[in-house]
């Protein structure tokens, strides 16, 4: 349709003017830690306290005490201030085995077509076991054997048997057979005696729980690696587990109809009974027919996530997504394909593998998790006594991975790194590695503790002298506090907190406005200051890039500055800027990536602008911003940039300051002087 009128006439033309701002994706701190349980080296968010509880647990006992990680009082922390998403990533010792529990899920009772494998021990009883010789130079009249030993199980048993004669009989094998019980015996049928005796003795033996193992229908893997998940043990009078704790859980078949082939499986607390259950998920009409829509390894999920150190990435085996958050489906042992035959009546061959109904062996409970919280041969230093060495039981490298795999921009996003537990003084090589990091992606900062407890401001001021990057803030002194979880006072580096305080300032102001002063930096759950800083340490600190964490009468402890750790004078230096900065661009440049591939033209740069100019004078209205300019046009969009197929923008602002130094002139004026206009 033309564009304009030649000759008389109407020309109806559009000017959309209703492109809708594009929200920003809203992303939030994340911390590099130690925790009790939980995914291992799989960065996982969580959304609020209770959610990391459930995934990451929040004390354990080591002697005779309780104790909890920093990364559990950062969280607590965190979200209690406002925080609404924390990345978390846990790393463990390098230096142990981690593996996953396990629980096998057997098949109900034995029908036709079930083969519960039989397994026979050297402790068997042969008494029932005779020979009558008549002919060679066996054995004279009836023997029994006096000793056995067995090797094998199912139809490949082999058993040796020996007489008071010293004659011995070999290759005695299983008969075979179906559907075995505690109970129920078995005749072992000789095929070759040797020579010496006669062939055709067979050796009945009834079999007792020991012999019998269960066919196995399917099997469970906890979701997350550890020692902590196993609880295979007695089982006490109410059907609880003598081992189960708040932080393991336990399976329960809770119904099974052979008619349909569908069954329920229910996931508890690992501390709970069967008087006083306690429900972490609920799995009901499962399958085991792949072909069913119902199937249990499309409905709970099969899906194991490891870290390649090797491409740094994190590589996923399994077909279907995990939807439980505390198992998935290791393997189906006994699949029932096409469960019922043309009639619609289930196969006879299929209904002994549904699951009975019932808590299944040792209480449903889980065996093999390797890896301790608490490693071994090593001495965990908590609170004031992480050191170099250890610290909550890790060295410095053990971050390395996670560090490395954080790195990617694309899959992981968060605006605050938190490494509660290292500093830079004992620590150095992985707090360069985190700020590498940080400017790479350019859209987060780090904060960093500067030495460990009872450091001083020299010691404070020389780590921070070593830094210069306007993406790490370091803040001093260690603060004590009540940790939540133990109820003890304890005393924690100050980079534990602060993920709390830019949470609480984001809430009640903007990124762009300084997370320091009574306002916005106040750490109310503080008990003391490591030490109390003097107006003179404060100076002295601020002067040399270290935030003072002051404590004031009536007031409390708190935040008390606001530098990077920029040594050139420049908007830079202060983190309001930094982070108004990294918030301007993490939002401009999820609109440029909507534009990639489409047409270098004025239609395509006016969306650009149409997005960008409103959201910028909305940072404006909110005190982030005195003034902006956006320039996407032909001026610098020329013939030439284009023909190297590049869009070109200039973003250009003036960011707000912060009034840190004011000053107030009191006058003092005779009487009846004249006031200045």
């Amino acid at each position: 349709m033309a564009e304009t009128l030649i000759s008389p006439g109407v020309l109806a033309r559009e000017n959309d003017q209703s492109f809708i701002t594009q929200q920003p994706v809203q992303v939030g701190a994340a911390i590099v830690g130690p925790t009790v349980k939980g995914p291992v080296e799989i960065p996982t968010i969580v959304t609020t306290y209770s959610d990391y509880q459930n995934r990451f647990g929040t004390t354990f006992e080591s002697g005779s005490d309780t104790y909890s990680f920093f990364t559990s009082i950062a969280a607590q922390n965190y979200f209690n201030n406002g925080g609404n998403t924390l990345l978390v990533t846990r790393v463990v010792s390098a230096s142990a085995t981690w593996d996953y529990a396990s629980a096998d899920v057997y098949c109900g009772t034995a029908e036709s077509g079930v083969v519960d494998t039989i397994t026979l021990t050297s402790s068997l009883s042969l008494n029932s076991f005779n020979i009558t010789s008549s002919v060679g130079n066996g054995p004279s009249g009836e023997q029994k054997a006096t000793q056995a030993s067995t090797s094998g199980t199912g139809t490949g048993i082999s058993i040796t048997a020996s007489f008071s004669t010293s004659e011995s009989i070999a290759t005695i094998t299983f008969g075979g057979g179906t559907g075995y019980e505690v109970g129920d015996t078995v005749t072992f049928s000789s095929q070759s005696l040797g020579s010496d005796l006669p062939n055709g003795t067979n050796l009945i033996v009834t079999l007792a729980a020991s012999n019998i193992i269960d066919a196995v229908a399917f099997t469970l893997e906890s979701i997350y690696k550890g020692d902590i998940y196993n609880n295979t043990s007695s089982i006490l009078s109410n059907n609880s587990l003598e081992s189960g704790s708040a932080n393991n859980i336990r399976w329960e078949i809770a119904s099974a109809n052979t008619s349909s082939g569908n069954f329920s499986l229910i996931v508890r607390q690992g501390n709970d009974s069967d008087g006083n259950k306690s429900v972490l998920e609920t799995w009901p009409n499962l399958s085991l027919d792949p072909k069913s829509d119902n199937y249990i390894s499309k409905v709970i999920g099969d899906q194991k996530y490891l870290y390649n150190s090797t491409g740094n990435f994190i590589e996923i085996t399994g077909s279907y997504s995990n939807a439980s958050r505390y198992v998935r489906v290791a393997s189906v042992t006994s699949p029932t394909p096409d469960y019922f035959d043309n009639a619609g009546v289930a196969k006879t061959a299929y209904t002994g593998f549904i699951p009975a109904i019932g808590s299944g062996s040792y209480g449903g409970s889980f065996s093999g998790g390797a890896g301790s919280i608490i490693p071994s041969g090593r001495t965990m230093n908590l609170y004031d006594t992480v050191n170099a060495t250890d610290t909550q039981g890790l060295v410095s490298s053990d971050y390395d991975n996670m560090l490395t795999l954080l790195a990617n921009a694309d899959d992981y996003r968060y605006n605050i790194l938190l490494l509660p537990g290292l500093n830079n003084a004992q620590h150095t090589s992985t707090i360069t590695t985190a700020i590498q990091n940080a400017q790479s992606r350019g859209d987060n900062m780090v904060v960093i503790d500067p030495v460990a407890y009872n450091g001083s401001v020299a010691t404070a001021l020389t780590q921070a002298a070593s830094r210069n990057t306007s993406y790490a803030a370091m803040y001093w002194p260690w603060l004590q506090t009540l940790d939540p979880s133990t109820g003890k006072q304890v005393w924690l580096p100050a980079s534990t907190l602060m993920g709390g305080v830019f949470a609480f300032n984001d809430n009640a102001g903007e990124p762009w406005f300084a997370p320091a002063g009574i306002n916005r930096g106040g750490l109310g759950s503080v008990i003391r200051a490591e030490r109390k800083l003097s107006q003179s340490d404060r100076d002295t600190l601020y002067q040399g890039n270290v935030n003072p964490i002051a404590t004031f009468p009536g007031t409390g402890v708190v935040v008390y500055g606001q530098k990077t750790l920029q040594k050139t004078a420049s908007a830079l230096d202060r983190v309001n800027v930094r982070r108004l900065l990294i918030t301007l661009k993490s939002y401009i440049s999820q609109v440029a990536q909507n534009l990639v591939f489409e047409q270098n033209t004025a239609a395509t740069r006016n969306n650009f602008l149409a997005q960008v100019n409103p959201y910028l004078e909305s940072v404006q209205q909110r005190q982030g911003l005195y003034a902006f300019k956006v320039v996407m046009d032909d001026s610098n969009n020329t013939p030439d940039v284009i023909d190297r197929n590049q869009l070109i923008g200039a973003i250009y602002i003036q960011p707000t300051r912060t009034a840190e130094f004011i000053y107030l002139d009191f006058n003092i004026l005779p009487t009846g002087a004249t006031f200045p206009a």
